[in-house]
């Protein structure tokens, strides 16, 4: 079964944001995100952190490098956060990640052009494919593999001991997310 959501900038709720949300929201083993742009809002990071929480495995492939300085460490300055609530980041090295899918509970899945940011939910005209079905979701579950195997593991306690000016670039970044 395969459904196409679109949203426009002038729509007054984003309903792939609202579809993520929710299958996020109801994810009982696994969400494996691979996401060009990650920026998220408070309301998607809060449902990654309750999913991790409630002992669901979350993973995440983020861009190990980037064409966007601001997007790149706005959305690393969220990384502290996701990986105290157990989710697990990863980034993606030897290439500029252009990747956004979803795959969920190997069930669930979502390909499309939607980065993980203000931008895409609030001020871009989008459409992705929800594709629900465990052929699809094999097929997810093989690319994910792929990528995780060309990314590094972020962990907290490195992450913790970046630089004070890696942490001043995503400060400065976190404060425009909301444009960016």
């Amino acid at each position: 079964m395969v459904r196409a959501i679109g949203s426009a900038a002038d729509d007054p709720h984003s309903q792939i944001y609202l579809t993520l949300i929710s299958a996020i929201t109801h994810a009982e083993s696994h969400i494996h995100l691979t996401n060009a742009y990650f920026v998220p809002d408070p309301q998607l990071l809060q449902a990654l952190k309750d999913a991790a929480q409630r002992g669901v495995d979350v993973k995440l492939i983020l861009s190990g490098q980037t064409d966007f300085w601001a997007v790149f460490h706005a959305g690393r300055s969220h990384y502290s956060d996701l990986l105290r609530a157990g989710v697990k980041i990863y980034e993606r090295r030897d290439a500029i990640l252009h990747s956004k899918t979803a795959l969920i509970d190997d069930v669930w899945s979502c390909v499309g052009s939607t980065n993980l940011d203000w931008r895409s939910f609030l001020h871009n005209d989008e459409v992705n494919a929800v594709v629900l079905g465990p052929e699809f979701a094999g097929q997810m579950r093989a690319m994910f593999a792929k990528d995780l195997a060309n990314s590094d593991v972020v962990e907290l306690d490195s992450w913790e001991n970046r630089s004070l000016m890696l942490r001043l670039k995503e400060w400065f970044a976190r404060i425009w997310e909301y444009w960016l």
